[in-house]
């Protein structure tokens, strides 16, 4: 396997040392693990952040050898990981791509689809602005994983018309897509849910 190709970081495990094992979403191969060395070093701790946009060349010797990767930080994600909120639903729809999709098959649509949601998330006003987008790409998502999901409406209002549809959508999420995973990957989800619920009632 050899690519050079622009990525979306969404995952990593910590490995030896100094290393991880990220999981990397591209437009052309889809979902990447590859080995990072020093990735847990000053260096390139800033770029192994989830969400972030990396350059990445991937090299492996064999297609049953796990593929080395060098990055490049081409856009971070970091200055909105000290915002509660957009913390929540960067680690959430990151930590769902990472924990659900097949290894080495590519979903352009969903590529385009998750790197439009996190600029949303890092650059609208407010939630206001993504939480309609956050609906769509689950909604994507389970549809292209062939569990359905329906249809979602053309425009989404308000963020209490969103939480209504992500209180949906959460049973199919859970119990059929996730429900075979080790670890609480819902319990991101959990915590945006309580966020954005806070801020309809406090409005």
């Amino acid at each position: 396997m050899q690519l050079a190709a622009p990525a979306i970081f969404v995952a990593a495990r910590a490995h030896g040392e100094t290393a991880v094992i990220a999981r990397l979403l591209t437009e052309e191969a889809g979902l990447v693990a590859a080995y990072v060395a020093g990735g847990r070093g000053r260096i390139l701790r800033p770029v192994v952040i989830p969400g972030n946009v990396v350059a990445a060349d991937i090299r492996a010797k064999s297609d049953s050898q796990l593929p080395f990767a060098r990055l490049e930080l081409v856009e971070s994600r970091g200055p909105w990981m000290t915002e509660p909120l957009p913390a929540s639903a960067i680690a959430w729809v990151c930590a769902l791509t990472a924990a659900t999709l097949p290894e080495r098959h590519p979903y352009p649509a969903l590529y385009q689809a998750l790197g439009a949601l996190l600029d949303a998330i890092c650059h609208a006003p407010s939630a206001r602005g993504w939480t309609g987008a956050l609906v769509a790409y689950e909604v994507l998502l389970l549809r292209e994983l062939g569990y359905g999901g329906g249809e979602v409406p053309p425009r989404i209002d308000n963020v209490a018309e969103a939480l209504v549809w992500l209180d949906r959508l959460e049973a199919t999420l859970a119990t059929r897509l996730l429900a075979h995973l080790r670890g609480d990957v819902m319990g991101a989800r959990t915590m945006l849910r309580e966020r954005l619920g806070k801020m309809v009632t406090s409005t």
